[in-house]
């Protein structure tokens, strides 16, 4: 990946960094997208220069969509391109389906489907051959165990349509659509040492959680040479839940 840029939506915790991290140690320059924390997002850009890479954090909320396609001119602007996307930026929404508000429908589509599509069409814009377009979804697509989800398997259901529509769009001028499902992964909005941990292990065919890294480096397989010919497709990490 050396000289080409990637730009990671959500980047500066959890899967986003870890994704971040791994495309610079792969070559990449990367951008990274942040809501609250300027001083984490710093963190995870110094990993990047440590890696090598040149770096840079952007305050953008994927609610914004006009902060999406701005980040990507910012990107082509100051790093000359831009190569690689991933869409990782989420939330979890999580209740009794009774006390699901519009508002939160509206949030949480704008986050995980409407952001992905807006960063995709922005883009796809700048990409050219060899282009990869990335994003983050949910085991929940496949199996939804236990109830107060539907609004996040919802959202995260949309990508499913939209990598398939963008893989026959930008298949004729070399660019790649992909995407990514983890099941539980170790991070802050789920720890593993959590009360409700064991109950999520008990639902993976290999009793344990997935690593940051473990989605990081399915990314990076997409993004780099080694998936050239792999697009439209739906790649599922999950220690084996969906099994």
């Amino acid at each position: 990946m050396t000289r080409r840029v990637a730009l990671v939506t959500g980047g500066s915790r959890g899967i986003g960094a870890a994704i971040a991290v791994r495309l610079a140690a792969e070559g990449a320059d990367v951008v990274i997208t942040y809501v609250r924390s300027a001083e984490r997002a710093a963190a995870v850009v110094k990993e990047i220069e440590a890696a090598g890479a040149r770096g840079l954090a952007v305050a953008a909320d994927s609610a914004d969509a006009g902060a999406l396609v701005a980040v990507v001119e910012r990107t082509v602007a100051e790093f000359g391109r831009i190569d690689i996307v991933v869409s990782s930026a989420g939330i979890a929404p999580f209740g009794p389906l009774e006390e699901v508000t519009l508002a939160e429908v509206d949030n949480t589509l704008a986050i995980h489907a409407r952001a992905s599509f807006v960063l995709a069409q922005a883009a796809a814009r700048h990409m050219g051959p060899g282009g990869r377009i990335i994003c983050v979804g949910s085991s929940f697509v496949e199996r939804v165990p236990y109830p107060g989800w539907t609004l996040y398997a919802m959202s995260k259901s949309a990508l499913i349509g939209l990598t398939k529509g963008l893989a026959r769009d930008l298949g004729p001028r070399g660019i790649t659509a992909n995407l990514v499902h983890p099941g539980s992964t170790d991070t802050e909005m789920n720890p593993a040492d959590s009360p409700e941990a064991a109950e999520e292990r008990r639902y993976t065919a290999l009793d344990r959680y997935c690593s940051p890294d473990d989605i990081a480096a399915t990314v990076a397989h997409l993004a780099g040479e080694g998936g050239r010919n792999i697009t439209g497709a739906a790649i599922t990490v999950d220690a084996g839940t969906t099994a």
